[in-house]
């Protein structure tokens, strides 16, 4: 009798979960001289390669093999010619790509190498943190009126220098991959290579929305890319009745395509039996037994079959992505990550495998993620500009100096051969003791990181993603986010010293950024100063605008003007919720709901309430204060009237900031996508 879980003609297996004697023999997706060509080198980089920039384990000389025997003169000659052409052919391939054929140093040169990129990694990295507490704790004003009232300070400048040189190097960067695409363009196409790689499409799905879905099966199945080297697998989080529809519609939308589904009643790893947990650990698991029927039966649909939807035990999003990872083992050259709410662009995949075929230092590539659905809420319309300033400025920045920190699973490429090496440790990540299920983009990245591989990111591939557009499914999500942040950045420190000084600079201030803002907002709403407090909250919005100035003209997009309101949500949501998320980071589990069910999470609401009194308090404290000071003297008198009007300055900012998102944004955009249907 058929194993009614496995679908789709062309495969059968019999209740154990082997295949049937009669069942048609299937051939593979692609021969395996086609699997492998040209793909990156399996070896490690080792030290040098992974320290300097210019030195790939594709550069590497390989060892020569000599002959005692004299050469006859004829053959001397030839000999000599041919190494002379040898040498003018290696010059030629390092003016070409800038890698130098070097003799490979002595395992003691490297330890020395690394050694001392450690401890001046550490120190630049120590002087970065002292620097800025001195900056904030000594408040040295640079500029400053007759009273001290309108005061620029040391901290203050060193944060917009930050801010410029972000800007600038984004800005670099989209010129070099616009150039890059000019070249494409100009030869006529993606090269022959780029073409050449086989792919897996990757897509985890758990409790979608089926309009979600249907678009991102959609939109995989018309990715421009061949056929004959693309496969797409999906990987659904439960497999309980519930589950089913997930399959269901992978299966409609793939049915040309002959696609297989399998029900799975467990997955790669269960946990210990009662008698064996005491000794394993509190939540221990293991992997399944290779000859498991299961486990053999989606293997060889995912490798021998181009379109496989499996539906698994539930086990969070990292077991998810351990289940396709792990089935397609070394079957294909890339893996593209995506999440099931995710609208892919058609050429999004062919620019991720054009980055990487163009330089063997790079590791893994992401792409530019917008907003799918902008216009549900203020929160989510919020959302979409900070996703943009976050990919293109940001995230554009680092791509710059080859260290992009996280590779967004919406949209995210990997050589599969180095993700392979370190899936197992991947997956097994610990923290705190516990089995970590969240993080698992992030943590990606830094394994490649930790390798010495580069990471990179393109604004030409690009995806449409689902963000929440409730407030507290919102929180919930940047709590989670949050936690992984905190928790990747210690793991990230370990290789800041294989990688650009940019890195560890970064890490260092956007890591300090939240408790300095935290320290300062209190700060001010006790120190019973209103015009203190007024004068910081007009250079946060002027800072805001000037970075939403700079996002609108980088885009072409004046709505991007709008993106100064996000910082009142910042400071008043996000901020307290990365304190939660410190206080809670050994806590697992995807972090939000399925879009099927509505967030009935309410912790995420109490360091909100809590930051709220607190907040609340030194405001009382500060007016109850003023109230009783002396408002006679000169000073006072001019603190009266900045106060005057810094208040109705900031009032009428955002007066206008308001009115333009109600009548550009709430009504016009509305209006328009009601009456025409346009899909953002």
């Amino acid at each position: 009798m058929m194993d009614p879980r496995v679908q789709g003609p062309g495969i059968f297996y019999n209740t154990q979960g082997y295949r049937c004697p009669s069942a048609p023999p299937v051939p593979p997706l692609l021969p395996a001289s086609k699997l492998t060509l040209c793909s990156p080198p399996k070896e490690d980089p080792g030290p040098l390669a992974q320290l300097s920039p210019d030195v790939s384990p594709s550069s590497r000389p390989r060892p020569r093999i000599s002959s005692n025997r004299p050469p006859a003169l004829g053959q001397q000659r030839d000999s000599e010619s041919s190494q002379q052409a040898r040498r003018e052919a290696r010059r030629t391939h390092s003016d070409e790509t800038g890698v130098c054929d070097v003799p490979k140093p002595s395992p003691a040169a490297r330890h020395c190498s690394g050694l001392a990129r450690r401890v001046l990694t550490i120190a630049f990295a120590l002087l970065i943190l002292g620097l800025m507490t001195w900056a904030y704790a000594a408040g040295v004003p640079l500029a400053s009126d007759r009273y001290g009232l309108l005061a620029f300070g040391l901290y203050g400048a060193f944060l917009s220098v930050h801010l410029v040189a972000q800007s600038l190097f984004a800005y670099l960067e989209h010129r070099r991959v616009a150039a890059a695409a000019a070249r494409r363009a100009a030869a006529g196409g993606p090269p022959d290579a780029a073409t050449a790689r086989s792919v897996a499409l990757t897509i985890s799905a758990y409790q979608e929305d089926p309009a979600y879905l249907r678009q991102c099966l959609v939109s995989a199945r018309a990715l421009v890319y061949p056929r004959a080297r693309l496969r797409i697998l999906m990987v659904v989080d439960g497999n309980r009745a519930e589950d089913l529809y997930m399959v269901d519609m992978f299966r409609e939308v793939f049915a040309d395509e002959d696609p297989a589904t399998y029900v799975w009643e467990s997955n790669y790893h269960q946990p210990w039996e009662p008698a064996a947990a005491g000794a394993a650990g509190e939540g221990a698991y293991r992997e399944v037994e290779a000859e498991d029927p299961g486990r053999l039966a989606v293997e060889a649909l995912v490798r021998t079959r181009r379109c496989v939807c499996v539906a698994q035990r539930w086990g969070g999003k990292r077991e998810v992505m351990y289940t396709a990872f792990k089935a397609l083992g070394d079957s294909v050259d890339y893996v593209q990550v995506c999440d099931s709410d995710t609208r892919l662009d058609p050429v999004a995949l062919l620019e991720l495998v054009q980055v990487l075929d163009e330089d063997p230092r790079v590791g893994a590539v992401g792409g530019d993620v917008r907003i799918l659905n902008p216009l549900d809420s203020w929160v989510s319309f919020l959302s979409s500009l900070r996703y943009w300033v976050a990919f293109n400025v940001e995230r554009a920045c680092q791509s710059y100096f080859h260290c992009v920190s996280c590779i967004s699973g919406p949209l995210g490429l990997y050589r599969n051969n180095l993700l392979q090496q370190f899936l197992e440790a991947w997956y097994n990540q610990k923290f705190l003791g516990t089995h970590c299920t969240f993080g698992d983009d992030r943590h990606l990245t830094n394994r490649m990181l930790s390798m010495g591989y580069a990471t990179k990111y393109t604004s030409r591939s690009r995806c449409y993603s689902e963000t929440p557009s409730s407030f507290l499914r919102w929180l919930s999500q940047q709590t989670r986010w949050s936690k992984s942040y905190f928790r990747e950045w210690l793991y990230n420190a370990l290789w800041w010293h294989r990688h650009h000084a940019w890195m560890t600079y970064e890490a260092v201030v956007s890591g300090l950024f939240p408790f300095f803002v935290a320290a300062t907002v209190l700060r001010l709403f006790y120190a019973g100063r209103p015009w203190a407090l007024l004068w910081v909250l007009l250079c946060v919005q002027g800072v805001a605008l000037a970075k939403a100035a700079f996002a609108a003209w980088l885009r072409g997009c004046p709505r991007l003007l709008l993106l100064s309101l996000y910082a009142p949500l910042y400071m008043g949501g996000l901020l307290p919720a990365k304190f939660l998320a410190l206080a809670t980071m050994s806590q697992s589990g995807w972090g939000t709901s399925g879009r099927r069910r509505l967030a009935a999470n309410y912790v995420p609401v109490l360091p909100l309430a809590l930051w709220a009194l607190l907040l609340l308090g030194g405001l009382v404290r500060s007016v109850v204060h003023e109230a009783r000071a002396d408002w006679s003297g000169a000073s006072r008198a001019a603190e009266a009237r900045h106060l005057a009007a810094g208040a109705g300055a900031y009032v009428g900012y955002w007066a206008i900031m308001l009115t333009l998102y109600w009548v550009w944004v709430r009504r016009l955009c509305r209006r328009r996508a009601g009456g025409y249907r346009v899909q953002v």
